[in-house]
């Protein structure tokens, strides 16, 4: 019980992080990434897709995004989607494909960005917290049930807090390495 109750926070933790990481890349630092647009969800087809399903995405210059289509009747829905994502992308159709320019970050943008960074490391480490509460209420539980003993629940108790502790550094890292490449550019 006690290796399967480790295994599963740890997993479960882990997937937040990913979740983070993910966030985290759709921020814009004044480079053009196919990550900033890949993820969109576009309505196509009577279904919601992502950009990443409809479209080849490329950057071909440090500040500009390129897609083409694979379908160029999908094109506007695209164009719309991206400019209603609220990323700070005007996408704008060129031929059979959309151009999109990267801008370089005005000192205020990249402030907003920092908060923003900040909103999204605190809601990784409020779901860091809900995993751990989760675990201690199965801990408990299997103390309640005869199935551990008093020792055994606390020593369980700590290496899930070393765990979650394990967790919010690279929580940490992962924000301070962003806010190190939006300060830099």
């Amino acid at each position: 019980m006690e290796e399967n109750l480790l295994l599963e926070t740890r997993s479960r933790m882990a997937k937040v992080l990913e979740m983070l990481k993910q966030d985290l890349a759709t921020l814009r630092i004044g480079r053009a990434s196919s990550s900033l647009v890949e993820n969109v969800l576009v309505l196509a087809y009577g279904t919601r897709m992502r950009v990443l399903e409809l479209a080849y995405i490329s950057t071909p210059e440090p500040n500009q995004i390129l897609i083409k289509p694979y379908d160029i009747s999908n094109i506007e829905n695209i164009r719309k989607a991206i400019f209603e994502a609220n990323l700070g992308l005007n996408p704008v159709a060129d031929g059979e494909l959309l151009r999109i320019t990267i801008p370089p970050l005005t000192s205020e943008r990249r402030e907003e960005l920092v908060k923003l960074i900040g909103q999204r490391l605190e809601g990784a480490r409020i779901s860091i917290r809900q995993k751990r509460l989760e675990a201690m209420k199965q801990i408990d539980q299997a103390f309640e049930e005869k199935q551990l003993s008093e020792d055994e629940k606390f020593g369980l108790r700590e290496k899930v807090q070393d765990i979650v502790d394990e967790f919010n550094e690279k929580i940490e890292e992962m924000g301070k390495t962003k806010e190190q490449e939006l300060m830099g550019q």
